[in-house]
């Protein structure tokens, strides 16, 4: 089993012992995804560059684990495969952001 199975084996497991599932439609998954990203950015909230490169780990940790457990969830919920899902983003990505014109920048692609 991959461990991105594993992980969501575990999610599904910890909901389904605690009949959570009937709250976990795709608006919630969404929404709460939304809120979780929300106080991971506020971690980062009125901070410098460099006090943000400082941030809490054990903080930074429980906010992003918040947000792929609901990442994960929701791609559960549609019964997509993260791995490909992200790979296919990344090929995608490659072809509207080629080295050539992208290295080193930060412009969108529609600027390239």
């Amino acid at each position: 089993m991959s461990e991105i199975l594993e992980i969501t084996k575990a999610l599904v497991d910890f909901r389904d012992e605690r009949d959570w599932k009937q709250f976990h439609d795709t608006k919630n998954l969404a929404t709460a995804l939304s809120i979780e990203v929300a106080e991971l950015n506020e971690l980062f909230l009125w901070k410098s560059i460099k006090e943000s490169d400082e941030v809490d780990s054990e903080r930074l940790k429980e906010e992003l684990a918040d947000v792929f457990a609901y990442a994960f969830l929701l791609a559960e919920k549609h019964q997509l495969d993260v791995k490909q899902i992200v790979m296919n983003k990344i090929k995608r990505n490659a072809e509207k952001y080629p080295v050539s014109k992208s290295k080193g920048k930060a412009t969108k692609y529609t600027e390239l």
